[in-house]
């Protein structure tokens, strides 16, 4: 399992897509940006992209070939793109801490980047999983609509709470306003962005491998 996975980091995963989340976390430098589309370049530009090249190198058949499961296949592909994103948010909040000391007096009109936000943002990749990683395991093969969709649906979140942000007071001063720095409130948040990210990828895991299973290499 071991030797699979590090497989996939060697040859499945571009150089380029190690050095992309300190490219698109600096992006938090910029004052009182929309940082939810930090987040949201790894599902741009990462997945498609890393799933393009599987498909063009034939990786799926080249796999099979190598003594392993079906579930090892998956878990490792997974496994893969969960690391993937723990680099880009683990990098994102270390530019938000230094966004945070840059413009501390800074009037934010999107989510400031702190704690709770960071946990909203694993609740976005969390869905973003769920509907990407069971999509494409009907085929293993096709990444397109799978793509598209979970995309979509994570846009849609980022989306959500930013219109709520907007429009609620209370969420606007959990985020923006007053409360955005009260670790006692926005550490919950943040546990719970993280175990939801796990529970949805978890299900994720589990449907991809039954799907996989029917799919005939």
């Amino acid at each position: 399992m071991v030797n699979l996975v590090m497989k996939e980091l060697k040859l499945g995963v571009s150089p380029f897509f190690y050095v992309l989340p300190f490219l698109t976390g600096a992006l938090m430098l910029i004052p009182g940006w929309l940082y939810f589309l930090v987040t949201l370049y790894f599902c741009f530009i990462t997945i498609p992209n890393m799933f393009a090249g599987y498909k063009t190198q034939n990786d799926l058949i080249f796999t099979s070939m190598m003594p392993v499961t079906k579930r090892d296949i998956v878990k490792a592909r997974i496994s893969v793109i969960v690391i993937l994103e723990l680099m880009h948010i683990v990098v994102a909040m270390l530019y938000g801490i230094i966004s945070l000391r840059l413009y501390p007096n800074l009037i934010y009109y999107f989510f400031k980047p702190s704690w709770g936000f960071w946990g909203l943002s694993f609740i976005m990749l969390a869905l973003f999983n769920l509907v990407f990683i069971s999509m494409y395991y009907k085929t293993a093969y096709k990444y397109g609509a799978a793509t598209v969709i979970a995309i979509t649906v994570a846009m849609l979140f980022a989306g959500g709470a930013e219109w709520l942000g907007i429009q609620n007071s209370v969420v606007f001063d959990i985020f923006k306003g007053a409360e955005s720095g009260n670790l006692a409130l926005h550490l919950p948040i943040l546990i719970i962005g993280i175990a939801i990210f796990a529970l949805l990828t978890i299900i994720a895991y589990y449907i991809a491998i039954k799907r996989f299973q029917k799919v005939e290499l």
